[in-house]
């Protein structure tokens, strides 16, 4: 099977497809694995400090490395068939190969390799289980019923209600049918009409649609779990709201945590103003956390690449105020936090602004992102999952002739979820002070980007490519990104305020999500 290199744009798949007798794919793919760890427990003395600054280490990545991974995405296959028995002067058989036992047998234990080889390919973790073989109802109940996370139906033949079955079972149902790769399923020419259809021009399936069945194509599949394991990893997050719900989401904040408490399950947590101030004040008393707080500085400012604009005591005090972030979610496992009052309160506690602090965290897999918004904040965590590499939320700027800019002062570094990007540490713009991210985005970067409405009911997406990045007196990191797609279009539809950027092109799998949820999804590049 061949490999899936690494990198921001989508791979040709034929390799893998050749090897797996399968047509070459039409798509091409990107990828790699990303997230999941927390380091850093609590600094007390210098010796705990250290223990504290190892632990983290031990989670968070080296320059180069690839991201903690998340939880584990458990597909279970199962090959559906009924067996025919000759009957002369009848029509006896149904369309298709295997009829005979060791037929099945022989297409389970080719299911069996071909997933080994896609689950090696997968640049995310999965767990293949056994592969199951169900020829009756009572056979199918079972499989239904099982222990995974996504049902991955091989439909060699068998009748409409045992899909039925596996399709109600209230987990994702992936439907496999076979063509050029032979041998020849039934459910190849039967799936659009009789499953999905219900035999009749509507649509009736209530559990699937076509976008569940691949013909052929297991880079069709791949993509397809990326997108699961994405949702699987997105639901439930822990949510640290530092300081408070500051949101833009209507009406009034109430409607953003209520979606993502009632949508994406969500546990927020939110921790007050001055539980932040009592623990900044500890550390900063604590001899041997400002010890280590120096030689972390001293390390992160010798970084190639980084050149620093501020005053060094704004970095000094970064550190200080990441020591106490990461405290708090260590504490609480929290993955994603977000900060109230960014360029208000804040600065002054910290005595810096926490643009850097979150461009850090957003670095070692924790997603961080400015204010406490639950509208902007789905995306930028699905994204993370989905993609393996950082997300950045950042200000839409008016569409114009293809182009939109993109900026915002607390912008990941890592943003192929390896590499640092060249970067200056600048100050906040709007406050001119503390420390913030200059990222410097390489032309022709392919990114995708995800514009969320303030009422939490639809995303708008776009396919784009940096053409530059440039330096306007707006918030530090900024790119000017060519629209791939109907830009007229985006500017009369668009809704919302901030826009989560990905590195690479993940659209159809956001798209496959948000279906799932009952999300309206608007993408603009869709037949670019």
């Amino acid at each position: 099977m061949g490999t899936i290199q690494s990198g921001h744009d989508r791979r040709s798949l034929s390799t893998c497809c050749r090897h797996l007798h399968l047509p070459p794919a039409a798509g091409e793919l990107t990828r790699r694995g990303f997230l999941g760890g927390l380091g850093g427990a609590a600094l007390g003395s210098a010796a705990l400090a250290a223990a504290s600054e190892a632990q983290a280490a031990a989670t968070r990545p080296a320059a180069g490395g690839t991201l903690p991974a998340g939880k584990i995405l458990r597909v279970k296959p199962v090959l559906v068939y009924q067996l025919c028995k000759r009957v002369e002067k009848s029509s006896w058989r149904n369309y298709g190969g295997s009829i005979t036992q060791d037929g099945v047998d022989q297409e389970a234990a080719r299911i069996k390799t071909e997933l080994e080889q896609l689950r090696g390919e997968a640049e995310f973790p999965i767990e293949v289980l056994p592969v199951a073989t169900a020829a009756s109802a009572d056979e199918v109940k079972p499989v239904a019923a099982s222990d995974c996370d996504v049902l991955l139906v091989y439909a060699l033949s068998g009748l409409q209600a045992w899909l039925e079955t596996l399709a109600g079972s209230g987990k994702p149902n992936i439907l496999f049918v076979r063509y050029r790769s032979g041998p020849f399923y039934l459910w190849y020419e039967i799936a659009h009409w009789r499953f999905l259809r219900k035999n009749v021009d509507e649509f009736g399936e209530p559990n699937m649609d076509v976008d569940d069945v691949v013909v052929d194509d297991y880079g069709e599949v791949l993509w397809r779990l990326r997108a699961l394991y994405g949702l699987k990893n997105a639901k439930g997050t822990k949510s640290i709201a530092l300081g408070g719900l500051a949101p833009y989401s209507e009406p009034a904040g109430k409607n953003g945590p209520t979606h993502v408490k009632e949508i994406w399950g969500y546990d927020v947590q939110v921790v007050p103003t001055a539980e932040i101030e009592q623990r900044l004040a500890k550390a900063r008393s604590d001899q041997g956390v400002m010890s280590q707080v120096q030689r972390l500085t001293d390390e992160f400012l010798a970084q190639p690449n980084l050149t620093l604009q501020t005053d060094r005591k704004f970095v000094i005090n970064t550190f200080v105020a990441l020591k106490v972030f990461r405290d708090i979610l260590s504490e609480t496992g929290g993955t994603n936090v977000g900060v109230a009052h960014c360029m208000g309160s804040l600065i002054t506690l910290l005595d810096t602004t926490p643009c850097l602090v979150l461009s850090i965290l957003n670095d070692e897999g924790i997603t961080a992102f400015c204010h406490t918004d639950y509208s902007h904040t789905p995306p930028g965590v699905l994204l993370r999952w989905i993609a393996g590499k950082p997300s950045w939320v950042c200000n839409s700027h008016f569409p114009h002739h293809g182009i939109m800019t993109l900026a915002h002062c607390a912008a990941p570094r890592r943003m192929n979820g390896r590499d640092f990007e060249p970067t200056k540490i600048m100050t906040h713009f709007e406050s001119d002070y503390g420390a913030a991210t200059k990222v410097e985005y390489p032309v022709g970067q392919a990114i995708t980007a995800i514009i969320p409405n303030l009422r939490c009911t639809k995303w708008y997406g776009f396919r784009g490519k940096v053409i530059g990045s440039p330096a306007y007196d707006i918030c530090r990191s900024q790119m000017d990104v060519e629209i791939d797609g109907d830009w007229r279009k985006l500017l009369h539809d668009m809704e919302g305020f901030h826009t989560l950027v990905v590195y690479g092109d993940y659209l159809r799998e956001v798209g496959y999500v948000l279906k799932k949820l009952k999300i309206g999804w608007e993408n603009v590049s869709e037949n670019a």
